[in-house]
């Protein structure tokens, strides 16, 4: 085994004692240890929302709405299809919109991107150029480069420039400038406080409102459920039906005036991975199948397979945002064949990163999801006309109604 296979190893233990999934003496142990360093880790980050607060750490404002998109716990909220139905929103109705994203597990370039201002017509320095996936127009790189998610979104949204920077001030700087953006969605961002933002929505899962209730990195709070109180918009995912009435209940504890929207990550068809071959969702009833993932939580995946009528033999799962090799997916791929697997389903965001196996002897398709709201749309369709009709003509723009204390 090489050491990125056995770092990989380490990696997804490492995600299971975190989510609960790992059992046995070492997981206690390590959960022990982690738990000490949860501690610190919560005084770090009221600290550092204390000066941001008072005033004593600059954030910038560039004069354009900023819409925060995130979450208090680590992955799994369905953050990204929610991303793509505002890109998409407000596109639709006119707005030229730029998704600011960190591109997190990208690799660097090999030579940086060349891009002439706008300006001036000079050329751009290369510090000062972020990652430019997509301007609206032409999808710029590969999902390597541009990290699986930002990838998959520019390759959805035609109209919608992605900038990819781990400094999201930068980036959305040069998506105004270059790129004439004037609504800025900010990917993750609510734990991003360098630039300022208009509008906080957080999300949270229905199925795991608060994560494992441990903060990092012993759990998966980012940010003490406290905290919610620094949303403006309050989307419960994946729920199975509108009225949670309890989650509500809690939530409105932290939080008594952000507005709440519900709803679900729906399945709306199959694609295949290599030929783009749509299928419907009534292909998987009855079908043997194998699944194959890298995501925060597989257990979500493998229950939409279940509840579409398919048999899931076996569930390959890795670490979040894993980089497949050759030799993982011709692996998985004799297991199916010693299986008799009929296809194989990933998820849209492992597929830009699936690696073509040598020998293809059983169909690979992804299942596309996108976002249905349950309850709000009078609360969404509000929302929405606040951002569009807001003129951004000032250098502080903000139109959030929460408090902000924390």
């Amino acid at each position: 085994m090489s050491i990125q296979e056995n770092l990989d190893e380490l990696e997804e233990w490492g995600e299971d004692v975190i989510f609960g999934r790992a059992k046995g003496f070492r997981a206690f142990m390590l959960c022990i240890v982690l738990r000490c360093f949860s501690w610190l880790y919560r005084f770090i980050v009221a600290q550092r929302l204390r000066l941001f607060r008072k005033g004593w750490k600059e954030q910038a404002h560039l004069g354009s709405l900023v819409i925060s998109i995130g979450n208090i716990t680590v992955g799994g909220t369905g953050k990204t299809p929610v991303v793509e139905l505002f890109a998409k929103t407000l596109r639709d109705h006119g707005r030229k919109v730029a998704i600011l994203s960190r591109g997190y597990k990208s690799k660097k370039l090999d030579t940086p991107q060349k891009w002439r201002s706008k300006l001036n017509d000079a050329a751009i320095p290369a510090e000062s150029m972020p990652k430019v996936v997509s301007d609206g127009q032409t999808l710029h790189l590969e999902a390597n480069h541009a990290g699986d998610e930002p990838y998959m979104l520019a390759k959805n949204l035609d109209n919608v420039s992605v900038v990819v920077d781990k400094d999201r001030v930068k980036g959305g700087r040069f998506a105004i400038q270059e790129l004439d953006s004037d609504v800025l969605l900010l990917d993750d961002g609510l734990q991003f406080l360098k630039l300022a933002h208009s509008i906080d929505v957080i999300l949270v899962d229905s199925n795991s409102p608060f994560g494992t209730g441990y903060m990092l990195p012993r759990g998966t709070l980012r940010e003490p459920v406290k905290n919610l109180c620094r949303a403006d918009y309050i989307f419960i995912t994946k729920c199975k039906s509108a009225g949670n009435t309890e989650l509500i209940k809690t939530i409105r504890k932290y939080n008594p005036v952000a507005e709440i929207i519900e709803c679900t990550h729906g399945p709306i068809q199959l694609e295949n991975v290599f030929t783009g071959e749509i299928k419907p969702l009534e292909f998987l009833d009855g079908k043997y199948i194998a699944a194959i993932s890298g995501i925060a939580v597989p257990e979500s995946f493998e229950e939409k397979l279940t509840a579409l009528g398919a048999e899931v033999l076996f569930h390959r799962t890795f670490a979040d945002h894993h980089s497949f090799n050759q030799q993982e997916i011709d692996r998985f791929m004799e297991r199916c064949i010693r299986r008799d697997t009929e296809i194989v389903v990933t998820t849209e965001k492992d597929a830009v990163r699936f690696l073509k196996p040598t020998d293809l002897h059983v169909p690979i398709y992804f299942l596309r999801i996108e976002v249905d709201i349950l309850s709000g749309q009078d609360i969404w369709d509000t929302l929405i006309r606040r951002i569009v009709d807001h003129q951004t003509n000032s250098d502080a723009v903000t139109l959030s109604r929460s408090p902000r204390e924390v």
